[in-house]
């Protein structure tokens, strides 16, 4: 029986902005009970692991460290206490790898901001990456905002349910990617072309309503995607704000997530600092009734949802906060919990965070 997610606690790893010589990698625990956020242990050389994921058995954990010259590390984690063993790096062609998943036929996929390259590999007996199955390039951005659209910018990857299909959000091409999925080649199958100035981001697939959901950075809004899972084939439904109309400040979402019932979508906005959730239509998929809650902290980059609360990653502030989350109304409360960490960038729950 391996260390994982119970009905008391949750167990769940912290990938953060630091150097080779200081803790990068964590290892929490949240007490479901109370609401107490404690730091279990800590791992240390690996440069930048701003984003990690673990499988479901929790046996291993995968993490990108972001740098010109981009690696992934693939740990053990140990089944009585949950720490971590590296098994191995593998260094890759690719500047700032910032994103990765796992398949349903266990295969890794990994986007790269900078370059616009990505990447699948295979795993070995046990658990290490084995050689590159794929690798494709995204060249030329639509420029429509200066300074981020001068290049492709790979911003996450995306798997379906299945496996045959992998989606890449392109924040510098305005463009989500459909590439079909076989044995761990990647193989393109058209693209979603969004309004200049969008910005892709992060990515979504809600099975039950065959409904996509993708976060934009640029234009600070959600789009939905009518999804067929038979071909693949993305179509624009509709398009909301993630921020209150009122603001007039500068924000940039960043992270999306479904509940784990599907009733309900999760973003995060940085700058104005907040989770947004949405009611998702169960015949359409569409969203609509926004609520706002304060992340009681600055720069939201990551969070986790659980069926019980949220934790959010606060990079600029340094704090891991949970919020109590309500199971029929998808609202969130303050716990005032929260656990101090240089630079969190993502948060990995062991299991999913369910028992």
């Amino acid at each position: 029986m391996h260390y994982q997610s119970g009905k008391d606690e949750l167990l769940f790893y912290v990938g953060s902005y630091a150097s080779k010589d200081e803790p990068s990698i964590y290892l929490c625990k949240l007490d479901r009970k109370t609401g107490l956020l404690t730091m279990i242990d800590s791992t240390s050389g690996i440069l930048n692991p701003s984003f990690l994921v673990a499988n479901k058995e929790a046996s291993h954990l995968y993490v990108v460290s972001e740098q010109t010259t981009g690696s992934v590390s693939a740990y053990a984690i140990n089944p009585d206490n949950g720490k971590l063993s590296e098994l191995g790096v593998q260094v890759m062609e690719g500047a700032d790898p910032c994103h990765l998943a796992i398949t349903s036929s266990g295969y890794i996929l990994i986007s790269h901001y900078s370059s616009g390259h990505i990447n699948s590999f295979g795993l070995n007996e046990n658990g290490a990456l084995a050689d590159i199955s794929s690798q494709v390039q995204h060249i030329g951005g639509s420029g429509a905002v200066a300074d981020r659209q001068e290049a492709a910018h790979a911003h996450s990857i995306v798997p379906n349910q299945e496996g045959s299909y992998a989606y890449v959000s392109d924040l510098g091409q305005d463009q989500v990617v459909i590439y079909a999925l076989k044995d761990g080649k990647l193989e393109a199958r058209g693209e979603v072309a969004l309004p200049p100035g969008t910005g892709p981001r992060h990515f979504v697939i809600q099975e039950s309503v065959s409904a996509a959901y993708g976060i934009n950075e640029l234009n600070n809004t959600i789009t939905t995607y009518a999804y067929d899972h038979t071909d693949g084939h993305l179509e624009m439904i509709q398009h909301i704000t993630t921020i209150p109309e009122d603001f007039t400040g500068v924000s940039y979402p960043a992270d999306i997530h479904l509940s784990p019932d599907g009733r309900y979508l999760y973003g995060s906005n940085r700058g104005h600092d907040s989770i947004v959730r949405f009611a998702i239509d169960p015949s359409t998929g569409l969203l609509s009734e926004p609520k706002w809650m304060g992340t009681g902290g600055e720069w939201p980059r990551n969070f986790a949802v659980l069926e019980d609360y949220v934790l959010v990653a606060n990079q600029n502030s340094n704090n891991i906060v949970a919020f109590k989350r309500d199971g029929d109304t998808g609202t969130l409360t303050v716990t005032g919990s929260e656990l101090e960490i240089k630079a969190p960038s993502c948060i990995e729950p062991l299991n999913g965070g369910t028992e």
